[in-house]
Parts: C-alpha cells; structure tokens; sequence
C-alpha cells in the first residue's frame, strides 16, 4: 500500500531507516529502493526531492546532526583526556549502532560548478563544521598550542574513523578483545597529545 502524506521529511526518514537496516548501508542508498519502502513508483518521489544526491545530502544531514548531539551530550562538563575518551567511545557506539548513518557522516557537502557552496548544502557543511568545533573544544583542554589545533584535529579523527571503519568491514580478525585495542588506541592518543602540547 502507498503511504499517504509524503513528505520530504517522510522521505528522508524512509532513507534513514533503509541506510541502517540494509547490508549495503549508505553506498547501497537508491531512489528505487526508498521508493518500494514508500509503496509508491520512483518519479512520485520527485514531488519532494530533486534527486538521488540531494536525498544523500538530507540522510547525511540527519547522520552529522545526530553524531553531533551525541558527541556534545556525552563531553558536556568533561575536559581532556576525560572528554577525549568519552568521545571516542561515543563516536564508536554510534558507528555500531548505526552503521549506515555513519558512513553517511563522512558525505561531504557538494559544491556547484562555479565553486560556490550548493545552497542545499550548507546545512550540512554548517554541520559537519559544528561536529569538528566539538572535537576542537575537547582537544582544547590538552593546551595545545594555536598552530597544532588542525594538527591535533586531524590525527584524532582519522585514528577514531579508522579504527571505526575497520572494526565495521571486519578488518579484526585475530580473536583478541577488539575494545581493549581501542581503550589502548585511546591511551595513544592522550600521550601524542600530551607531547604535541609540550611540542
């Protein structure tokens, strides 16, 4: 049966739900697809979307915005080494909670051919430059010096996002405990920051 009441908002919420339950997550997103969940044919679904990209930028916004309330809710009133472990964890609870929606929050925002933001995309750059914001605040606390602020942004996030991904694809195999390997990923963590602080 068709769903009455499409929406765009509809839409992106029968995306959301087919991104975290498919095997095939948010690479495997198509308009056919969101379309049979709709009960309905795919061209009804350009009454409220203009196209496959601009529901993947929608999907994204809502992953960057839920991994965003997360990341805030679980560092409020933390600093330093406190709030980077909670962060971590909490980056890495959400990956496995929701699997698609993750790899949705690595979407970045499209850019148009004159290379001005794409106005429906600055919703979800704003978003992904709050989620950066978070991790800058709690990496604040180390007192890194100005000039090593991106540096210290950038190794945190690529050493979460690729522990993250490779937990996710199955890139584990020896049978040790996996979350003890993160905890000691984390404690690597604190140490390279705290020598980047003195750098």
């Amino acid at each position: 049966m068709p769903r009455a009441g499409l929406s765009r908002d509809a839409v992106t919420d029968l995306a959301v739900e087919l991104v975290d339950s498919s095997p095939d997550g948010f690479a495997g997103l198509t308009l056919a697809a969101v379309a049979a969940r709709a009960g309905v044919a795919v061209p009804s679904l350009y009454k409220h979307i203009g196209s496959l990209a601009d529901l993947r930028r929608s999907v994204a916004l809502v992953a960057v915005t839920e991994l965003l309330r997360r990341s805030s809710a679980t560092t409020v009133g933390r600093a330093g080494e406190d709030a980077l472990r909670a962060l971590g964890r909490e980056i890495r609870a959400f990956a496995a909670e929701h699997p698609g929606l993750y790899e949705a929050t690595q979407v970045a925002p499209a850019f148009d051919e004159s290379g001005q933001d794409d106005p429906a995309s600055l919703a979800l750059a704003q978003a992904a430059v709050d989620t950066v914001d978070v991790v800058g605040a709690v990496l604040r606390g180390f007192g890194l010096p100005d000039a090593r602020t991106v540096d210290a942004v950038r190794v945190t996030r690529a050493a979460i996002h690729g522990f993250v991904e490779l937990e996710a694809h199955g890139g584990f195999g020896m049978p040790d405990d996996v979350g003890r390997s993160f905890e000691a990923l984390l404690d690597v963590l604190v140490s390279g920051l705290v020598t980047l602080a003195r750098a």
